[in-house]
């Protein structure tokens, strides 16, 4: 029972899209996945024992998450209840589980499917707690996102995650040849459809079945009483391909990471190129110009401190030109950064401090260190002797500022690259008497 949507039983088959009467409804007919609905495998079992556990899955577009739910419900015979994040609050949430206090009485499960769960803020995701935690209801959510990123902690403890892949080629040609061969309208036009036209549909779907359909039905239609599908039909069809990114989904920080790594990894064609796909994804330019900054401090750091003077500006400079100008901002900072030498010893050396500070024992300050303000502080011993730099030859004196008890510890370690060279070779000549800067 899906009590948000229409019952479209009564709806005329021809209106309803092709991708939704060829939904699977049993794992007969559904295609794919095969590490968790193979024989033996953890959603098969449950499938054909007829049992049911709260999960979330998580893929992209087309890979079977609604249908996978309503397989499930139907395996255990539970009453199916759907709502999407978008537009759903907390009363829709209380009202399903009011339903499933009443199923649970009449001896009936009750399965709760949330499209793009990921959508539902705290507040949202905390109703939910209860009655998964009690079984009053089984909770399936769908995200294109990492739950990990925007589910709340204590409710992806009490689910499963099920990470969902895109289908294979081999899966695609399955889905598209169950339709020709079953679907009671494609039956009755008789399309043909040469061998190349099914390559395009699969080769442009990006794994998703449902695209992948959809592509076909408006073929068809496209090739009209001829019913034969060429290359130049799909063409049409097409018309452009979708590019495979959601700005709020997985792809988004996939691409995000390509980028990132390829600016580390000091490869500008490789990094231009991503960035070119998330520009041309719709990606934010200021999403993108903000990372830059991160890793001019993460990636480059003091091997190139104009790096993150460049990263800032270029920020600035996104933000008050735009698109489509501001691509040419992007290209310059994210080709000048990956070329640029790189260190990533000042993110160690606080990642290292913060470690010491954690777990190490709280160490008192230095005397010597601390502010004398008042008469008492100074017979107490603070800020004696204390030396002050600039009172010396290069506006230097070698005395302590570690706590006594780790003086030797290492938390900044420049490298011999770029402007870090200089650093090290100052840090040595300075610390003369500190083993530290003399490995």
């Amino acid at each position: 029972m899906d009590i948000f949507k229409e019952n479209i039983s009564t709806v005329d088959s021809a209106i309803i899209p092709l991708a939704e009467r060829m939904r699977p409804d049993s794992v007969g007919r559904f295609f794919g996945h095969k590490k968790y609905l193979g024989k033996g495998k953890f959603l098969r079992k449950l499938i054909d024992s007829n049992d049911l556990l709260s999960v979330i899955f998580w893929g992209p577009p087309g890979s079977g998450k609604t249908t996978l739910s309503r397989i499930l419900a139907n395996a255990a015979d539970a009453e199916f209840y759907q709502l999407s994040a978008i537009d759903s609050g907390v009363k829709n949430l209380r009202e399903i589980i009011n339903f499933g206090k009443s199923n649970i009485a009449q001896g009936k499960r009750t399965v709760l499917f949330i499209d793009e769960i990921h959508r539902f803020n705290k507040a949202q995701q905390d109703s939910l707690l209860s009655g998964v935690e009690t079984g009053i209801i089984t909770l399936i959510g769908a995200t294109t996102e990492n739950p990990s990123f925007e589910v709340i902690s204590p409710l992806l403890s009490r689910m499963r995650v099920i990470k969902l892949e895109a289908l294979t080629e081999e899966d695609l040609k399955s889905v598209l040849n169950l339709a020709l061969e079953e679907d009671i309208i494609l039956q009755s036009v008789k399309p043909t459809i040469e061998t190349k036209s099914v390559k395009m549909l699969i080769n442009t779907c990006n794994g998703d079945a449902r695209r992948l359909l959809n592509n076909l039905e408006l073929s068809i239609r496209l090739a009209g009483q001829d019913s034969s599908v060429t290359p130049e039909i799909v063409s049409q069809a097409l018309v452009t391909k979708a590019p495979s990114y959601d700005k709020k989904g997985d792809a988004h920080f996939d691409t995000i990471s390509a980028y990132i790594k390829s600016v580390r990894g000091s490869d500008p064609d490789a990094a231009v190129y991503w960035l070119a796909r998330m520009l041309e994804s719709g990606e934010d330019p200021k999403f993108i110009a903000r990372r830059l900054i991160i890793l001019a401090s993460e990636d480059i750091g003091n091997a190139d401190p104009f790096g993150i003077v460049m990263a800032n500006n270029t920020f600035s400079a996104v933000e008050r030109i735009g698109m489509p100008e501001a691509r040419i901002i992007l290209s310059q900072a994210t080709t000048y950064l990956a070329s640029a030498p790189k260190s990533n010893a000042a993110y160690l050396a606080i990642e290292q401090a913060i470690e010491e500070v954690n777990n190490g024992p709280e160490y008192p300050v230095p005397l010597h260190l601390r502010n004398a303000p008042t008469k008492l502080m100074k017979d107490e011993g603070y800020s004696d002797g204390y030396i002050y730099p600039h009172d010396h030859p290069s506006n230097f004196k070698e005395q302590l500022y570690l706590p006594e008890e780790i003086k030797e510890k290492i938390f900044y370690n420049p490298t011999d690259n770029g402007r870090e060279r200089k650093i090290s070779t100052r840090l040595i000549g300075l610390w003369k008497n500190r083993k530290k800067y003399h490995r």
